[in-house]
């Protein structure tokens, strides 16, 4: 049995803790918006643990495309070569039909080079869409989880603080709101764990800028929701040392 390795992200344990949080957070509040967003996150944790896997593969049918071409270039380059080399020999051609002769195989070459170029780029091309249409759904999921402790207010948890008939209802207590909001904040880590899997195997300086991008709004998000946890923890301290 191989050893885990903890110097690489595995899909499956990722995958694992997040099932894991939406049966928590499906058990503690049934029929909330959060545990709606939990499941929704497991789903796409699995539609990713597919792409990731297509990611790895190589596009073998494009691959061969490219190495057709190379070889159609190399063999071009050589009939030049010899036939540069053979009219070289005869002398029997002028200077200005030389000249015009190498600047006709010069654009074959040429065309044929850019020809290769874009070839082996296009699978990069391919994976990389593939790639930025996760993280853009990622990017979605983590504004989706802030808007649903947005109107987690602490302060109508601690204080009995008057409603007018736009005010959204607030049932939780506390306790709940402390462990709702901690919920939160383990989606959006779970969030950028997600989007890391994806600069892990493909080096592409877009998919990493985009990585990137998830990890610092997670993170910004985060840290909104850890503010509201630490004003009812201290407010919950200060409460103990009074009684």
């Amino acid at each position: 049995m191989d050893e885990p390795s903890y110097s690489v992200l595995s899909p499956e344990p990722i995958r694992a803790t997040i099932e894991q949080l939406r049966d928590r957070i499906r058990e503690r509040f049934p029929e909330s918006g959060l545990s709606r967003v939990a499941a929704e996150l497991a789903t796409v944790a699995e539609q990713n643990d597919v792409v990731l896997a297509q990611l790895q593969k190589p596009i073998w049918w494009l691959r061969a495309l490219t190495g057709t071409a190379l070889l159609a270039l190399l063999t071009f380059s050589g009939w030049v070569l010899f036939s540069l080399a053979r009219t070289a020999d005869t002398r029997n051609i002028g200077l200005a039909d030389l000249l015009q002769a190498i600047e006709a195989a010069l654009n074959e070459l040429i065309f044929l080079a850019l020809a290769v170029f874009f070839l082996t780029s296009l699978e990069v091309r391919f994976k990389r869409r593939k790639a930025l249409r996760m993280l853009h759904r990622f990017r979605s999921m983590a504004h989706i989880v802030d808007m649903h402790q947005l109107t987690k207010d602490p302060e109508h948890a601690l204080h009995s603080v008057p409603r007018t008939a736009s005010s959204p209802v607030r049932l939780l207590n506390r306790t709940e709101l402390t462990r709702y909001l901690e919920y939160s904040s383990e989606l959006l880590a779970l969030v950028s764990k997600l989007a890391a899997l994806h600069a892990q195997d493909l080096q592409d300086t877009v998919v990493l800028a985009a990585v990137t991008d998830v990890e610092s709004l997670t993170a910004d998000l985060s840290r909104k929701v850890w503010q509201k946890i630490t004003i009812l923890d201290i407010t919950a301290v200060t409460a103990e040392e009074i009684s």
